[in-house]
């Protein structure tokens, strides 16, 4: 056999060396790039069986990575599903959640918010040298105290860098429907204004008729109320777009309100430019995507394209954008070296419409939708990772997992511990992804709208075949004849619902949709399985600390000394992007 020369002999070590480099390299701490959809529903994706919208891009992300069918949020609306995401813990251990109908965060300019002592997984890679990052929805609150304070902001949650919204897209912010908070607060400010006005005639009609002796003044005071009352409800849709609907860089406000038309192009930008400026350091890049919550504020290169209206537009839209984030991550040389996840925070919204046109998303086969607690519509996302070289392409997983897992497994890759002084509910999805594991590490998993249970899920191991049950022990009461809360937002926790007894039993395993539930007397396992699901809610009910609950009404109001703006009185607002 023929030797080959020395400088050959080196070219090859050093191309075996290299290669060895470049594996282990990809397998030691890879960059993180999460994509997180919002409001998205599973049926609304080309890899989950849609036909109709066009979604190639995340279609690819899944060709080429591993995609879960039962991946599963913490809760079915953004601001719990969003805090459990990042710190992998049940809102109702963070005190994301509340008791009494707020089901998120409504103001910008409120008090509540992602507290300060619990973790992210930013925070843990900021520590282990990782460049952190932030573009668009936030959702988990900005202030405690003062305007400046910061203490809910992304950048006292270990991100170095965010552009964003501090709440996220709303209709109000459009003045479109549905709306979040505008058309309430003109009703009670116009039944305010009505009564004043009544309660001023009926004074004055008595005093008058010598029937009454009112002071004139109190007539005039209900007066003037009622004129304010009626002013104030024609100007609060204003209002609502300064307070709630602006833009910022970091810790200052830079264009209030936000030009909604410019949106899609600014954060693209940053994103690349994050891209672009940390090729040579590990990064963390979080992009909240504002698509595709209504008022599906879509360019004009999208609108009219898809064959579903303004929402399949506006998904075809947050597809390209896919596209061009991945584009990017290629075109830098990054791909292989980042470790790249896209989900939706909860399922799509049955009840966002305009009359008769549907503004929200589709979820499959699978009951319910946004807001439900316990339904599967509600919870049950798209979920995909792609790790090329690390991940093997084209694995799909069918066990159940959940957007806290994300929390362990970014954690553990990028080097850090996970905390040890406080429970994390998520699980280290790495074997599962690999295939090194074919089961999840989740046996149960509770589904909770705002602090009541409304379903739990076992994972019974069998020698022969697992069975995932789903138990409802609550579920909403839908309008008679549609499986929705249509006229509402979102469907209520408590109040207009069912508490079951028996409680609902279905096996998922056979039964995705919830269409059969399983009876008492025709199932051997129904009292088993309820009642092995009762002791493990009863049990994660006694792991419990007592937390201030965050959405709570006195932390989830107005407060007008911790309201951003950028100006200087009377001239509020500005445009800096």
């Amino acid at each position: 056999m023929p030797r080959l020369p020395h400088c050959w002999s080196g070219l090859a070590l050093l191309g075996i060396l290299l290669g060895l480099g470049r594996a282990a390299g990809s397998q030691s701490r890879p960059n993180f790039l999460l994509l997180l959809a919002d409001d998205l529903g599973i049926g609304d994706v080309g890899c989950y069986g849609n036909s109709t919208i066009r979604t190639p891009n995340i279609d690819r992300l899944a060709g080429e990575g591993v995609r879960l069918t039962q991946h599963l949020a913490a809760e079915a609306v953004c601001t719990p599903s969003r805090a459990a995401f990042l710190t992998g813990r049940y809102p109702i251990r963070t005190g994301m959640t509340s008791g009494n109908g707020h089901r998120v965060l409504q103001w910008a300019a409120g008090a509540g918010g992602l507290p300060a002592q619990e973790i992210t997984f930013a925070r843990l890679l900021q520590e282990q040298g990782y460049v952190t990052g932030l573009v668009g929805k936030w959702h988990l609150g900005l202030n405690c105290h003062s305007a400046s304070d910061h203490c809910h902001h992304p950048l006292s949650h270990g991100f170095q860098r965010f552009l964003g919204l501090p709440l996220g897209m709303m209709g109000d912010c459009a003045g479109a429907e549905p709306s979040e908070k505008r058309a309430t607060l003109q009703r009670r400010l116009l039944w305010g204004s009505q009564a004043a006005l009544l309660a001023a005639l009926a004074l004055a009609g008595g005093r008058l008729a010598r029937l009454a002796r009112a002071p004139w003044t109190l007539v005039l005071a209900l007066a003037a109320a009622a004129a304010a009352l009626h002013a104030a409800s024609r100007l609060v849709g204003d209002f609502i777009v300064f307070a709630d609907c602006f833009l910022m860089r970091n810790l200052s406000v830079t264009q209030q309100p936000v030009r909604l038309e410019r949106l899609t192009g600014l954060l693209l930008a940053e994103t690349e430019d994050f891209l672009r400026g940390n090729k040579h350091r590990p990064f963390l890049l979080l992009v909240s995507f504002l698509h595709v919550h209504t008022p599906l504020v879509t360019t004009e290169d999208f609108r009219g394209r898809s064959q579903h209206g303004q929402y399949g537009d506006n998904v075809e839209e947050m597809d390209w954008m896919v596209g061009r984030i991945l584009g990017a991550l290629q075109r830098e040389g990054l791909a292989d070296r980042t470790l790249v996840y896209f989900a939706s925070d909860h399922g799509g919204s049955l009840e966002a419409r305009a009359g008769s046109v549907q503004l929200g998303g589709w979820n499959g086969i699978y009951r319910g939708g946004k807001g439900m607690g316990g339904w599967e519509g509600g919870i049950r996302v798209p979920g995909i990772f792609r790790w090329p070289g690390v991940l093997p392409a084209g694995r799909v997983v069918h066990e159940p997992t959940s957007l806290m897992d994300v929390f362990p497994t970014v954690v553990l890759l990028g080097g850090a511990a996970l905390p040890a002084d406080r429970v994390i509910d998520g699980k280290n999805l790495l074997p599962l992804l690999r295939g090194e594991t074919q089961r999840s590490e989740h046996e149960f998993l509770l589904h909770y709208c705002e602090v009541f249970l409304h379903a739990a899920r076992w994972v019974q191991r069998n020698r022969d075949q697992d069975r995932v049950w789903k138990v409802h022990f609550t579920t909403p009461n839908f309008r008679p004849g549609t499986g929705a809360c249509y006229g509402s937002i979102v469907c209520p926790c408590y109040g207009d619902v069912t508490e079951h007894d028996p409680p609902l039993l279905f096996d998922l395993s056979a039964d995705p949709g919830e269409t059969r539930p399983l009876q008492p007397d025709s199932e051997p396992e129904f009292h088993a399985v309820v009642g092995r699901l009762r002791q493990e809610a009863a049990l994660q009910r006694s792991s419990l600390s007592q937390v201030h609950q965050q959405l709570g009404t006195i932390y989830n109001v107005w407060r007008p000394w911790l309201q951003p703006h950028c100006g200087q009185f009377p001239h509020y607002g500005c445009d800096l992007e």
